[in-house]
């Protein structure tokens, strides 16, 4: 579904940190790190200016808008203070310095007004009156242990939560001034660095009393009250997507990010989690799978086992001759493209390797005893393997006028689609080697990735120009398109059920389900 775009505007000069909505609905105030202005409030509606956003010195952590008129506005900032605004339109009022010693991380009006609270890396929570700005109480001083990076009240303005390096979340009675419930991350008792709880927000359309906070890792930590332990964890990528993959059985994505993490997600649910286990400390490359296991190479030069049903790595790590470019599995092998040349690996085990003496391997793909290996001098290099995990050379095709950039099998076998830097697509004939069709050609940047449908009809390709696209082998003049699919690149697609739907990831660490229709 496709949602109408209302408006776009140009805040500040830089990276946005916060946003806040106004009790109407109608303005919003955006701050963050900006050469000319630190923040800026406008109406949602036309983007018109609303007041002006001052006081501080230093970039702005944080916003929060009182919800009831008279409307007023606070902001948190690395300067150690609290600038208290008056609106609308808003204006400068108060600014509050000397009670924060650190950068002030978070501030928030309670949802009846009442209050504000701050809170920073000096681990103080600071309480004011929500109408004049005017400080009142700190509560839970010495409680937290590591700054306090977000804050959120409950709808009752008489509680609210705080997250912290310390590895905790709190839960705080206003009136008491004290912790009620703490919520404990990283439980063998060491300092682990991605259960530093980043962000917190207590939904305020939820009723069954969830607290969410968000760890550096980018997971997402489902708390219950009387509960220690989440009652969900939402797990994913918060880093670049640079690879995906799709059980053989179909029901399973495999994704892989650039800072190492693999997760895997259930299609029809949409549900996803980290695999377990050692992973990847480098940009992961790409799949490839047999009936019960998925392997995956990364920049850390290594091939990695997971057992598809525990959803877990397994075995030993094997470690490849040189950065792999690519990998691809049949008949029960597994051939990885690397820039030395071809490894082979049967039953988990290396059984033989390829040397590339006078080409360097771009990428890679397989299907029965037929092996084909891109190259930087723009040719597709064909080998078979025997019963002896032997590669021998069958064909070069050089047709392509760039580098080869992404190659695959139709799932019949009878087709080869390999893609170049130019952004041109170019269909093979594995029994002939004649070119079916050189008419794919609407990327205008480097083909990453192509994907074949189940029928062997049509293919789905994505490159650097942020775009997919479906072809059609019957009218190749002709395709379907999801322009700007992913910022910065798409880097992996594949379909899943059946030919209905195309699965993407990219740059923006986003994994997207898209349903193709108006297929020829």
């Amino acid at each position: 579904m496709l949602t109408e775009r209302l408006g776009e505007y140009h805040i500040i000069s830089g990276r946005i940190n916060d946003i806040a909505w106004d009790g109407d609905s109608q303005r919003i105030i955006a701050v963050g790190d900006g050469r000319e202005r630190f923040g800026h409030c406008i109406t949602a509606d036309s983007g018109n200016s609303v007041g002006e956003i001052s006081g501080h010195s230093s970039i702005i952590n944080s916003v929060s808008i009182r919800q009831q008129r008279p409307l007023r506005a606070a902001t948190g900032s690395d300067d150690s203070s609290m600038v208290f605004l008056h609106g609308a339109p808003f204006k400068f009022a108060t600014k509050l310095a000397g009670l924060h010693k650190g950068y002030v991380y978070g501030v928030a009006f309670s949802p009846d007004g009442s209050r504000l609270v701050s809170v920073g890396a000096d681990r103080r929570i600071q309480l004011y009156d929500g109408k004049t700005g005017e400080a009142t109480v700190q509560v839970g001083e010495g409680e937290h242990k590591g700054s306090i990076f977000g804050v959120s009240w409950a709808k009752d303005s008489k509680r609210f939560v705080t997250a912290s390096a310390d590895q905790t979340v709190k839960l705080w009675d206003v009136e008491a001034g004290k912790a009620v419930q703490t919520w404990h991350f990283g439980g063998d008792g060491n300092v682990n660095i991605p259960d530093h709880q980043v962000g917190v927000v207590w939904p305020a359309g939820r009723s069954d009393g969830i607290v969410i906070s968000l760890n550096l890792n980018g997971d997402l930590n489902y708390l219950s009250e009387g509960s220690q332990k989440p009652v969900k964890i939402v797990e994913g990528h918060n880093r670049s997507v640079t690879a995906i993959g799709k059980s053989e059985k179909g029901q399973t994505l495999w994704t892989g990010s650039f800072e190492g993490r693999v997760c895997h997600w259930d299609i029809p649910t949409g549900v996803g989690s980290a695999v377990e286990g050692q992973t990847h400390t480098n940009q992961v490359s790409a799949f490839a799978n047999t009936p019960d296991r998925v392997y995956s190479v990364g920049w850390d030069d290594t091939l990695r086992i997971v057992d598809e049903p525990g959803k877990v790595f397994v075995g030993e790590t094997s470690k490849l001759a040189a950065q792999p470019k690519g990998i691809a599995s049949a008949g029960g092998r597994v051939f990885v493209a690397t820039l030395s040349g071809v490894e082979i690996f049967f039953r988990d085990k290396s059984v033989g390797k390829l040397a590339a003496k006078d080409y360097t391997p771009t990428t890679i793909a397989a299907t029965g005893d037929l092996v084909a290996v891109g190259d930087e001098a723009n040719t597709v290099h064909i080998f078979t393997a025997d019963s002896s995990h032997k590669l021998s050379p069958v064909e070069s095709l050089k047709n392509s006028t760039a580098q080869i950039t992404a190659l695959a099998f139709s799932p019949s076998g009878a087709l080869l689609a390999a893609g170049n830097s130019s952004g041109k697509i170019v269909v093979y004939d594995t029994k002939s080697w004649e070119v079916v069709t050189d008419r794919w050609s609407a990327h205008t940047a480097r083909v990453t990735t192509i994907s074949w449908n189940d029928e062997s009809t049509h293919a789905v390709s994505g490159g650097l120009d942020t775009n997919v696209f479906v072809w059609s082998l019957k009218m190749p003049g002709k395709r379907v398109k999801a322009p700007n699919a992913h910022k910065d690149g798409v880097n992996g697609v594949c379909w899943v059920e059946g030919s209905t739907k195309v699965a993407s990831v990219g740059g923006d660490a986003a994994i997207k389900i898209w349903k193709v229709e108006n297929l020829q």
